[in-house]
């Protein structure tokens, strides 16, 4: 949880090439900017690093004022030759009282990509489609995990989010730098993607961002991509700083304790 990475597995082959989150984020805010990234939105199948910063394909100036998503088409795009589902998924990720978050359709996100000129066979997209929602399925997980310490996982609710895959975190930075300083310790590529989510306490009606940074890890033997995931709060209030600090205390302490168990017994 936060701290330690969650990793899963989702079953695919190594050359299905997955991107960086084209999925419908809110409108970005007007004081916030992207800076640039050192890695490629087609993480983890390609992991040379780009030039080019890593971009979200989802136009978030076309908003439907409606739900404050980005209007995606669903119909074929040009040269498309492959029909893809227009049918979309809802999450288990509650946006209010009364309704959930929903997927992009495999023809939306494939849209996404093809206006970014982002090219993805279209046998591969329902694919990536399946991966993203599951990626965020397991993120939405990590949050109910830091939720229930404050027993405020009952009814929580994600209120907004905001696709980030430019931005390093600070703790994004923070690794990439121990990478450098220690590259057989550390991982020295960044997170392919990263999402702030607005996640609302309904008992309080507080509101707490998290940050979430997409990592590609190793391989499993037969090829299968794993992907490992970084939620934690963001350290924005004396809360979730308590919070953070818990946790990483916890899991120092565990760590010491598996050791201790590990090592050889002297005497007797």
């Amino acid at each position: 949880m936060g701290q330690t990475n969650s990793r899963i597995e989702p079953t695919l082959q190594a050359n299905t090439p997955v991107a960086a989150c084209p999925v419908p984020h809110d409108k970005p805010s007007s004081s916030t900017s992207v800076s640039e990234s050192s890695k490629s939105a087609k993480c983890p199948v390609d992991h040379n690093p780009s030039p080019k910063p890593a971009k979200c394909p989802v136009d978030h100036e076309n908003i439907n004022p409606l739900n404050q998503m980005p209007t995606l088409s669903q119909d074929l795009a040009h040269n498309q030759s492959v029909q893809l589902p227009t049918a979309r998924a809802e999450s288990s990720i509650p946006r209010d009282d009364s309704s959930k978050w929903e997927y992009p359709s495999p023809q939306q996100f494939y849209n996404a990509l093809v206006r970014k000129g982002w090219e993805t066979p279209e046998k591969h997209v329902e694919t990536m489609v399946e991966i993203h929602n599951f990626l965020n399925e397991e993120a939405w997980e990590e949050v109910r995990k830091w939720e229930r310490r404050r027993g405020s996982d009952d009814g929580l609710q994600l209120s907004r989010l905001r696709g980030r895959p430019g931005d390093l975190s600070p703790k994004a930075r923070l690794y990439m730098l121990a990478g450098w300083l220690l590259p057989s310790r550390f991982n020295t590529e960044p997170p392919f993607d990263r999402h702030d989510w607005i996640v609302r306490r309904p008992k309080t009606g507080e509101e707490v961002r998290y940050v979430i940074d997409y990592y590609s890890a190793p391989p499993l033997p037969d090829g299968s991509p794993v992907f490992s995931l970084d939620v934690r709060p963001a350290l924005d209030n004396f809360g979730s700083l308590k919070d953070r600090i818990a946790v990483a205390t916890e899991e120092v302490w565990a760590s010491l304790r598996d050791n201790d168990k590990k090592s050889p017994t002297s005497g007797h």
